[in-house]
């Protein structure tokens, strides 16, 4: 019978010290649960953008995704930009228009595609399809919700859609990776 009473005490201590390591982030500490209202936020230098990394590879010891809530002001916009990465948007609520040139195969990006984005709509992007999202909306926010794989990732950034891609400008690491860049980055595609 002690031995039971000492096994039934071994899994109450292990059940509790396992229980303590699963509600905390191994990375820094941080707990399972977050309000996202008291989360960082910043517009890394540009006005109209309010960025929250929800859920990070470097900031949450995520090791292959990333998510991010972004909210973009009327007439804001990302960078003309691609990266080897997917990424994948859910639009919570306001409309916008994302540009999409998937001629990444050419000389230059050339005329975008047009497509309307709106509350409640879901689009990806694919690995290195130059793009780029606006709050064409001129009364109400654009709120997203991204979710992009492999960060940190190189962006590179255009001028303007026929810029060559051997000209665009490389960004690395990302602003809102800047901080928490780390030595070993995985290999490009």
């Amino acid at each position: 019978m002690p031995e039971l009473t000492f096994i039934i005490h071994l899994l109450t201590v292990s059940l509790f010290i396992s229980t303590g390591f699963v509600s905390q982030c191994s990375a820094q500490g941080l707990t399972i649960v977050r309000n996202i209202g008291e989360m960082p936020q910043d517009n890394f230098g540009r006005p109209g953008l309010s960025h929250i990394t929800v859920a990070g590879s470097l900031m949450h010891g995520l090791k292959e995704v990333e998510m991010w809530l972004q909210t973009f002001a009327p007439g804001t916009h990302t960078p003309i930009h691609r990266h080897s990465c997917e990424e994948v948007f859910v639009v919570l609520k306001g409309s916008g228009t994302l540009y999409l040139a998937p001629n990444s195969h050419s000389k230059s990006p050339g005329k975008p595609q047009e497509f309307s984005v709106f509350s409640n709509s879901t689009f990806h992007i694919p690995v290195n399809d130059v793009h780029q999202l606006w709050n064409t909306n001129e009364e109400e926010d654009l709120q997203v919700l991204v979710v992009i794989s492999r960060p940190p990732v190189k962006i590179f950034i255009y001028d303007e859609w026929l810029m060559p891609h051997t000209a665009a400008k490389l960004k690395f690491p990302y602003y809102w990776d800047e901080n928490l860049h780390q030595t070993t980055v995985k290999d490009e595609l």
